[in-house]
């Protein structure tokens, strides 16, 4: 470290600061620290106790079931004294002609609380100007921070909180227990939902003890770890990891992989480590997406699997325990492991006595949305969709489209939700469906079709295995966008209870990754349709249609930059020339980024953008660009030219984009450089005389719209624009 960075260290200390609370569930506590230390960094750098920015601050924060925790390096112990001026009154009306004080001049001492003698005349962009200096002495940090940490534990948010009844608005994801507040070694007094902090923590509630002294961040980690609570997620992490490696090689057995889950157990304990239980080989007879499901999902245990990759009698449980010595914990979770299989199996004997389809009546009894009908409707809405897709694609020339296989796997796609098995474990939905379907002799195609029909449900899930798969899963989301924008759910920044972004993200991914040919707003206009005749009271408008449309070019947009990485330019671009068949306008954004490197890019963007310019500017500009040229009124030489190069590229164009070599065809728009450079250099566009100015108007108006079928060159920025 330079002796200018110790130096300017001097007069300051690290701070430790610990929420102890009640057990904060798992799925919680990674946000709250993103919180906390957004939080805290927002109150010290506005208070002067950190500098923003500085490689010398740091604020860290991690958690724990029954801790936050956060620790900030180098805090200023007071902040720094400042020397303030503020300005006053004019001099020439601060002072009468004899240079004696006016009463604006003493009215401005007495504000300050100082002479009128101790003021000053400043120099100002405006004049001469009374002006007052202040030396303000900077408050102990301990000060501040008494005042501003409740506020952060008050600011933290959660998906619900607990109030203390007395305390006001106080309130926290649990009860709270001890608050540890420690600066440069010493304690910040305050106090939150009437608990005092100091300097104590409590160790693991079974084997820690209950009230462990700290002197500040150097000592927390070892001392908690005497403790047996690994505060560091990582720690704990890798605890885990570590552990389930030794007995996996041991047992010679792999885990089945689910990052989910170990994230899930590293927030679910303080001292994790890792046992294997037992459990009757008769079970496996049961489909292993069920067996799967209630050990990771209910019991948060791990699956094993063989090495040829079968599911084996076993699993791994995470324990708050350093060991289980003499196996009573194993004992306990190999008996509800058990009462848990026995029920999965109960369900799928009891539902197997049903035929699936055999279960469609009951989903009119199941409402899907109060103003939407019951799911019975919806399955309807879903089949006609189902089938128009097929439909559509079929006569597209997809030979895998098939319209009885879809509209028979959307009859069947939503029968499961009245299952014993999807009542009792829901995150099966869609699943069991596929299970029951194909247990019961349906076709592979249409029980995969079912079993994947939620499917994609994030930007990297996988899509449907099969066409029949992606036209009930476009069909499901597509009815639920326009049914819900058509009783005005639409989404907000903040809320989407109805999950409509994920539905559009995955219509979106379904239709560019399997490339499939469809017209977005006739698909909208289908769901409409179907809408319309299974929910007869409710009517997606056009202007309502329109908004579905728009929500989905966003999505698109969105999906090409995260997962494409196009630029957004290049996307608008080649939106603008049209995007209701997304394929095509993934492949137009695609040749947008291959050719925006080429020398004539910047310039030619930049002259589109100069032809737009004019045309909006143009008296009647909106119909001029529509305009039949008219050669006779062609006077210079280089408006005859872009003329002639207008005609002879725009037929090379047009040849390259019908056989889709967009890349080609605008290769081709940028060779109009030079010519456009020449007419912007030698021709007036708005000259006197108006038949010339409307046939260059014209001349400009159709260049645009020739060559903006592709991409619009206009929407395109320059260097800075372009991704890393």
């Amino acid at each position: 470290m330079t002796s200018d960075v110790k130096k300017s260290l001097k007069g300051r200390g690290d701070f430790l600061f610990e929420i102890g609370c009640e057990e904060i569930p798992a799925g919680m506590i990674v946000k709250a620290c993103r919180e906390l230390k957004a939080l805290l960094e927002k109150y010290f750098v506005a208070n002067a106790l950190l500098d923003e920015g500085s490689a010398a601050s740091s604020i860290e924060t991690f958690g724990a079931p029954r801790r936050l925790t956060a620790i900030v390096k180098n805090v200023r112990l007071k902040q720094e004294d400042v020397v303030r001026e503020i300005t006053g009154p004019p001099k020439a009306v601060a002072y009468d002609a004899v240079g004696e004080p006016t009463r604006a001049a003493m009215s401005f001492a007495e504000k300050q609380g100082m002479a009128v003698s101790k003021l000053s005349i400043i120099m100002t962009p405006k004049g001469e100007y009374l002006a007052a200096k202040q030396e303000v002495s900077g408050k102990p940090a301990a000060q501040i921070l008494a005042g501003v940490l409740p506020q952060v534990i008050q600011e933290i948010s959660w998906p619900r909180s607990m109030y203390w009844t007395g305390l006001g608005k106080q309130r926290f994801i649990r009860p709270i227990r001890w608050i540890v507040a420690l600066l440069d070694g010493k304690v910040v007094p305050f106090a939150f939902a009437d608990v005092v902090s100091g300097a104590h923590t409590e160790g693991h509630r079974f084997l820690g003890s209950s009230k462990i002294a700290l002197s500040g961040p150097q000592d927390y980690e070892p001392k908690l770890k005497k403790n047996f609570v690994l505060c560091r997620p990582a720690a704990r992490s890798k605890k885990i990891e570590t552990e389930i490696a030794a007995i996996t090689k041991k047992h010679a057995v792999k885990v089945h992989h689910d990052e989910h889950l170990l994230e899930m157990v590293t927030y679910l304990n303080e001292y994790p480590s890792v046992i294997i239980g037992d459990f009757d080989p008769a079970y496996l007879a049961l489909p292993d997406e069920i067996l799967l499901t209630v050990m990771r999902d209910h019991q948060k245990y791990f699956g094993l699997e063989s090495k040829g990759g079968e599911l084996a009698p076993h699993f791994l449980a995470v324990i708050n325990l350093p060991s289980d010595p003499k196996g009573l914990v194993r004992e306990g979770h190999e008996r509800v492991l058990r009462a848990r299989f026995a029920d999965a199996q109960f369900f799928w004997e009891t539902d197997q006595r049903t035929r699936l389809g055999d279960q469609l009546p009951k989903l009119k009894a199941v409402t899907y949305e109060s103003r939407l009908g019951s799911y019975g409707d919806k399955v309807e809405r879903i089949r006609a969709l189902a089938r128009w897709l097929a439909e559509q694609w079929f006569s597209a020339g997809v030979s895998q489209a098939d319209v009885a296989g879809s509209d028979r796997a959307a009859e069947l796609a939503k029968c499961d939700l009245v299952t014993e098995m999807v009542r009792e474990f829901t995150e099966l939905q869609g699943v069991v469906g596929g299970l029951y379907a194909r247990a019961q002799g349906e076709p592979d195609e249409i029980a995969w079709a079912v079993y994947d029909h939620y499917k994609p449900v994030g930007l990297d899930d996988p899509l449907p295995r099969n066409l029949t798969g992606c036209a009930v899963a476009l069909a499901d989301k597509l009815d639920s966008l326009v049914a819900f924008f058509a009783v005005g759910a639409v989404p907000t920044g903040s809320s989407d209870p109805f999950a409509l972004r994920r539905a559009a993200q995955g219509i979106v991914k379904i239709i560019l990754e399997r490339k499939l040919p469809m017209s977005l707003s006739a698909a909208i206009s289908a769901a409409a349709k179907a809408l319309k005749e299974h929910a007869p009271k409710i009517e997606a408008t056009e202007a309502v249609q329109k908004q579905v449309l728009n929500f989905l070019l966003e999505r698109a947009k969105f999906l090409l930059r995260e997962k494409g990485g196009f630029a957004y330019d290049e996307i608008n671009a080649a939106f603008a020339a049209g995007a209701d068949d997304l394929v095509d306008a993934a492949d137009r954004v695609a040749a947008v980024k291959a050719i925006r490197n080429m020398k004539n890019f910047v310039p030619l963007a930049a002259s589109f953008k100069r032809i737009r310019n004019i045309l909006e500017k143009s008296a009647g500009g909106s119909e001029r660009d529509h305009a039949t040229v008219s050669a006779e009124l062609l006077w210079e030489p280089a408006e005859k030219e872009l003329h002639a190069a207008a005609q002879r590229i725009g037929e090379v164009a047009r040849a390259k984009k019908k056989n889709r070599k967009y890349r080609e065809a605008l290769e081709a728009v940028s060779e109009l450089r030079p010519a456009i450079d020449a007419f912007f250099d030698k021709v007036l566009v708005m000259v006197e005389d108006k038949n010339v100015r409307a046939n260059r108007i014209a001349l400009l108006g159709n260049l645009l719209k020739e060559f903006s079928t592709v991409a619009d060159f206009s929407e395109l920025g320059g260097e800075e624009s372009r991704p890393a």
